[in-house]
Formats: C-alpha cells, structure tokens, sequence
C-alpha cells in the first residue's frame, strides 16, 4: 500500500510581513548568529526560541575542529532552555543564518532533537526559517520536517 506525505508551509516576503513577537525572535535569532563560533565554515547560525510565558532563549552554532563534536545554533538553544526552564513548552524556534537571501532549514539531527522536544511537550513547535532582508518561511509544526521520525516509543521492551 503506498502512503504518501505532504506538509504545506507560508513563504512570507520579508521579515516585515510578521507580526511584532515574530520580528523580534527572528530578530534575536539574528543577534545570536553575530555570537557565534564558526571560524571554520564562516556559516553563523542563531536560534531564539520562545516559552509559552513569553521567555526567550537565543543559542548560536559553536564549531570544533573536530567537527562532530560541534554544536548547531537549533541544539544550543534548545539544550539550553530545557536545561534552565525543564517544565516548560517550546511555542516558535526561529532560526537564522548570518548572511544568506534565502531561508536555510534544519539538519537531520537538530530535526530530531526539535521532534523530541514535540514529543515532550505534546503541543506544536512552529519554526521560522528567516533570513535578514528576504523572505521567511512558517512552518506550523516542527514534526512537519521528519514525518517518520524515531521516538521512544521504538525503545519501549
């Protein structure tokens, strides 16, 4: 039996299009990519996330030469707001890369770990894939971007 998958998203013009919580996470999301440690790439990548209690976490990638041991911007912030605020929901992630006219999207890894946070919080994680001057995409939930994803579930004896 074939099965099939689909998943649609909104292609803003700009960051100007959304509204004024979203401008200022992409925004942050911006200012996070400033900070980060890619002496390597030169690809300077910020995340902002925002709490449902309107808490934000900014996180940005920090390069290795060894580069597995390497950390994306999308793992550093959400590492980071489960570390300090464990109980709480993850509500938008927006994620920047410094430079780039085009929305860049998730690797296969911090996927995963944005679908563990979904799982965790049992609500929609909504990402916007921004960029400073062109357009931004919105995707309404992050499981959106794995649709067979691992779980716990498959650890379960």
């Amino acid at each position: 039996m074939e099965k099939e998958f689909r998943f649609s998203y909104i292609q803003h013009k700009s960051v100007d299009a959304l509204n004024e919580a979203d401008q200022e996470l992409l925004h942050a999301a911006e200012q996070a990519a400033e900070r980060a440690y890619a002496p390597y790439s030169n690809f300077h990548v910020g995340a902002a996330l925002r709490l449902a209690d309107g808490t934000v976490v900014t996180g940005n990638n920090q390069e290795n030469a060894s580069f597995p041991a390497g950390t994306c911007a999308e793992r550093t912030a959400l590492h980071a707001a489960m570390s300090l605020y464990p109980a709480a929901t993850v509500t938008t992630m927006a994620i920047l890369v410094k430079g780039q006219e085009r929305p860049v999207s998730p690797c296969g890894v911090c996927r995963q770990a944005l679908m563990e946070q979904r799982t965790r919080q049992q609500v929609p994680l909504r990402l916007l894939l921004g960029t400073s001057k062109g357009p931004v995409l919105e995707v309404s939930d992050a499981s959106s971007l794995l649709p067979l994803a691992f779980d716990g579930s498959f650890l379960q004896g």
